[in-house]
């Protein structure tokens, strides 16, 4: 018994030296290839590791070899394949930048109308967080756009137009998030500007019934707590917001709580109009 298993961790060992030696004489071949003059065997090489999903080393070769191909007919599936190693790698800025450079010069490619999906994907990509700058989130909703608009009928339409309402509503939060910033910290007057600015830019927006509501929460408290000289027209405005949240949105979960602070707001309107 101690024989097998001894001679089993012997094995083991053997496999494990086996494997190291083959990692090494691969890298050495590959060092080599790169060192290599023969542009020929660097295109095949950079081939087989591309086929092979090894991108990385495909995109070094590439990388190297694909000035000496330009103009040759060659060069086509090498901008390709140099494109698609930098998005397989997630260098999704590099990538749109080379699937642009393969559209301007292959716009009439089989590959052409994928690598304008993957261009703007790339952007996509490269949009933050809805809390950040939104700058790169407006160039990709504009790339997929151009996208669409040029594809009406491709294979990626459905992907590209999940991915723009994705984005849109990456824009959508952030505009609806800085209104609700000014309505927590109390700057009642921003709030209300800020959430009037939202409803107008995003007409369809999915927050749009939450919106209603807080600029009417961030109008009834700017009403409330106004002096006499501003107090009956910010009033009136506030229950016009809460009109116009009922109108729009008469299911509302927050319409309960809008109504009694309406209530409120009537009473101390009428309060008001008599003492004037």
């Amino acid at each position: 018994m101690r024989t097998f298993a001894f001679c089993l961790k012997f094995m083991k060992r053997g496999l494990y030296i086996l494997l190291i030696s083959i990692v090494l004489i691969s890298c050495s071949d590959f060092q080599k290839t790169l060192r290599s003059e023969d542009i020929a065997e660097k295109f095949t090489i950079a081939t087989e590791l591309f086929e092979a999903e090894k991108y990385s080393k495909s995109y070094r070769l590439l990388d190297q070899i694909l000035p000496k191909y330009r103009g040759k007919p060659q060069a086509e599936k090498l901008t390709y394949m140099h494109a698609m190693c930098s998005y397989n790698l997630k260098d999704y800025y590099i990538a749109s930048y080379h699937f642009d450079k393969f559209i301007s010069l292959y716009p009439a490619s089989e590959k052409a109308e994928e690598a304008a999906f993957l261009a703007a994907k790339g952007y996509y990509y490269n949009s933050p967080v809805y809390s950040k700058e939104q700058k790169e989130t407006v160039e990709a909703i504009e790339k997929l756009q151009l996208f669409v608009n040029a594809h009406p009928n491709s294979e990626y339409l459905a992907e590209a137009n999940t991915l723009v309402k994705e984005l849109d509503f990456k824009l959508e939060k952030k505009a609806y998030e800085i209104a609700r910033q000014y309505n927590l910290i109390k700057d009642y007057k921003a709030s209300v500007k800020s959430f009037n600015n939202f409803l107008l830019e995003f007409p369809g927006a999915s927050l749009r019934s939450k919106a209603m509501f807080y600029r009417f929460d961030a109008a009834y408290n700017l009403a409330v707590n106004s002096i006499d000289s501003l107090k009956e027209q910010r009033l009136n405005e506030a229950i016009g917001y809460y009109n116009t949240l009922k109108r729009s949105y008469p299911n509302s979960e927050f319409l309960e709580d809008a109504t009694t602070m309406n209530e409120d707001l009537q009473q101390q309107l009428n309060t008001f109009t008599t003492k004037s």
